[in-house]
Parts: C-alpha cells; sequence; structure tokens
C-alpha cells in the first residue's frame, strides 16, 4: 500500500551535504529517492555506515541507513551528463514513489582555479554537472509539478551573485552563478503563470561546511576543522524553507544561517560547529547585492521563441 508521505527526489545524495539532506528529509516525513552516479553494495559496506565524506558512502548506503532508521527510501543511479539518464530518473522516482513533491539538486562538480589553469575540457565538465544538469532536472519535473496543479518545491545548491565569488574560480563560478540565474528567472514563469503554490529557492552555506571537499584542507592541516560546520545546519535551512510559505522563499538566494536567523528564529549555532566550543569563520559577506530593479512600462516587446516558431509553422 502506498504511504501519503511527501517524496523528495535529491540528486547528489551520495556523501556529505546531500546525504544529510537526504537523512533529515527522511526524518522528518518525506518519502525520500536518492540519485547519484555511484553505487555500492550496502549490505556488504563494513564498518556501516560508513564515513559519510568516503567514498564507501554511496546512495545505497544511504538508502539503507534511512530504510534502517524506519524511513522510506529508494535509490536510483543517474549521471546528470546524460539528460536521457536524469529524464529515466525522475519518471522512475514517481514510479516507484507516487509521487514528487520536492526536488533537491546537489550535485555538483568543482575546480577552482584561474582561467589560465582551468582546461576547457573541466570547464566542460562543470557546465554538464551543475547547471546542464540541473536544467536536465527541473526539465524533467515540470511536467510531474503541473500534474499535482502546480505544487511543489525546487531546492537548488547554488549561491548568491556577488562579485567575490568570481575570484580564483571563473570556471566555476559560470556554471554555479549560472544555476542561481535559473532560479531567478523560473521564479519569474511560476508568478506570471499563477503558480502559487510552486517555488523555486537556491541555498549556499555562510559558513564552510564538512564534506569531502573540505576533508581535503582539513587532512592537512586539522587546525582547519575548527572552521567548519556540520552539514546539519544545511539540511535544517532547507526543511526551513520546505516549511515556510512560496512568496517568502520563491527566486530567492539564501545564505543557511542568515535563513535559520531571518526566519526560524535560530540564534545559537553553536550545535553545529564540527569542533565543539569553536567559532567558525564566515566565508560569505555580511551584505549581498539586490538584483531587482524598478519595472518600466517602457521596456520594449517581450519576446516568447515558442510562439514565435509556431506562427512559422
Amino acid at each position: 500500500m502506498t504511504s501519503n508521505k511527501p517524496v523528495a527526489l535529491v540528486v547528489g545524495a551520495s556523501r556529505g551535504i546531500g546525504r544529510q539532506i537526504a537523512i533529515d528529509l527522511a526524518k522528518n516525513g518525506y518519502k525520500v529517492v536518492v540519485a547519484a552516479k555511484t553505487t555500492s553494495n550496502a549490505y556488504a559496506t563494513v564498518p556501516f555506515p560508513p564515513d559519510p565524506n568516503s567514498s564507501q558512502s554511496t546512495i545505497n548506503t544511504v538508502e539503507r541507513e534511512i530504510k534502517e532508521s524506519g524511513g522510506e527510501a529508494f535509490a536510483l543511479p543517474v549521471d546528470v551528463r546524460d539528460v536521457k539518464q536524469v529524464e529515466n530518473l525522475v519518471h522512475e522516482a514517481v514510479r516507484l514513489a507516487g509521487r514528487l513533491d520536492v526536488l533537491v539538486y546537489n550535485s555538483g562538480a568543482i575546480w577552482w582555479s584561474s582561467v589560465a589553469n582551468t582546461p576547457t575540457k573541466r570547464f566542460q565538465l562543470m557546465q554538464r554537472v551543475n547547471p546542464e544538469g540541473l536544467y536536465a532536472s527541473v526539465q524533467a519535473a515540470l511536467p510531474y509539478f503541473e500534474k499535482n496543479g502546480w505544487k511543489g518545491r525546487i531546492i537548488v545548491v547554488s549561491p548568491p551573485i556577488y562579485s567575490r565569488f568570481f575570484r580564483g574560480k571563473t570556471a566555476y563560478a559560470m556554471g554555479k552563478v549560472g544555476m542561481s540565474v535559473l532560479t531567478k528567472g523560473l521564479a519569474m514563469d511560476f508568478i506570471r503563470q499563477g503558480a502559487k503554490n510552486m517555488a523555486i529557492t537556491s541555498i549556499w552555506p555562510a559558513v564552510s561546511i564538512e564534506s569531502a571537499a573540505t576533508e581535503v584542507t582539513t587532512n592537512e592541516d586539522p587546525s582547519r576543522k575548527a572552521d567548519l560546520r556540520k552539514p546539519t545546519i544545511f539540511s535544517d535551512a532547507i526543511l526551513g524553507i520546505l516549511n515556510s510559505p512560496t512568496d517568502i522563499v520563491n527566486g530567492q538566494l539564501v545564505l543557511d544561517e542568515d535563513f535559520l536567523r531571518d526566519h526560524c528564529g535560530v540564534s545559537d549555532f553553536s550545535k553545529y560547529a564540527v569542533v565543539p566550543g569553536s567559532r567558525p569563520r564566515r566565508i560569505m559577506p555580511k551584505e549581498l547585492p539586490v538584483l531587482e530593479v524598478a519595472e518600466q512600462d517602457d521596456e520594449g516587446m517581450r519576446v516568447d521563441s515558442t510562439k514565435l516558431r509556431k506562427a512559422k509553422l
């Protein structure tokens, strides 16, 4: 018998932040579909559960963790660089879980270096995994949200748009900022079509979070752990977003700490510190630019290429 739990599809759920998001969604009453590229035999994994930031942690071990904690989960492999695989993922997620209420896109490829030191192949990989994988996932999910009467949520792991983010990692920033542009643009689409129960929100950490990426630096210098927070701050903020009215979160590019403080009443963040008693350094600006401008009556004719194409046929 199919349960009436809301269903969340978390793309990029094998390790670190993605794993934590999936586990905490399950703890809070969601049926969770966990998706990523790497799979394993979860019942042959020793020790269990594995280090959440190691290669031993896969969608299969996350699925097992959720099930053994009394939750409902399905593990589905996907290579987000392949549009057909992404389409099949969303279709299969709905078939197995019965519906789709939340899409979380956490997949990401990272290469932080100058333009001169970022080969074109590396740049292309990041674009395929980051903005293109997100776009394919959204495209595949929108018809299911429409069947729900345009009711659902999309969460994107991408940053606010500001100048300092581009520094020293331009190729990476081009894709991640593009993801945030999708959040802003799709939010406007929802408003224009009257989809009052749909919202898309981008979220980014205000302080570095313990993950496979940060483990590289902390292994070299263990003292850097004092500047890290646990991934639970990120999943708590996402739960806060999902529980907020759509008009509060639609099209917003939020920071985890700031959202929890401003909308969830959190003032003490000490429980999230990896090193008890430490005060992790904030890596994001305290104030971010406002992107909106005053609307004008003479902005020109709005063009819709879909309508133009139909007119030519």
